[in-house]
């Protein structure tokens, strides 16, 4: 597990906000609904074509979300959260995911293209997983934003990652 503030060298924020600096984080978010750890969880108010999750801010705080990667502060109107300012929080999200990456000594077998990646991983997975402990893509996350949140599940136990591109 990271501190917010290791995340926020790693991701190299702005964090003059940090109000608490040892705050655990275990969970990354991009959907504030499918939040279940509040505690332990930051949020990345990324901004799409059709929405921007900044708008999500409020309704995280009321259900206990108190650390969050932003294109702009909101210190001011939530004092007890910690909010770490980037230019671009996707682009955050990925560094977050590529240096956790480089913190595992284990091969990554990546499947790319059109088609049939999410079958090839399953069935890559189910001839694999008797011999290792393998963490793979949940269900077909393979853009920019799914393949940062599969990478982050690695931890200690795993010795074999399997994950999709698209």
């Amino acid at each position: 597990m990271y501190t917010i503030k290791n995340i926020a060298e790693i991701i190299e924020a702005d964090a003059s906000s940090l109000l608490n600096p040892t705050v655990q984080i275990e969970h990354l978010l991009i959907d504030s609904r499918k939040l279940y750890a509040p505690l332990s969880t930051l949020f990345f108010a990324l901004s799409t074509e059709r929405r921007n999750g900044a708008a999500f801010i409020e309704e995280l705080y009321s259900a206990g979300v108190r650390n969050f990667v932003v294109k702009n502060t909101f210190a001011d109107q939530y004092p007890d959260a910690n909010f770490l300012l980037v230019d671009q929080p996707l682009k955050a999200l990925q560094s977050l995911a590529a240096y956790h990456r480089l913190q595992f000594n284990i091969p990554v077998i990546g499947i790319t293209g059109s088609n049939g990646k999410t079958i090839v991983k399953e069935w890559l997975y189910q001839l694999l997983n008797e011999d290792f402990n393998i963490v793979r893509s949940p269900k077909s996350y393979n853009s920019q934003i799914g393949v940062p949140l599969s990478v982050w599940q690695m931890n200690k136990t795993n010795n074999l990652a399997i994950f999709e591109a698209g």
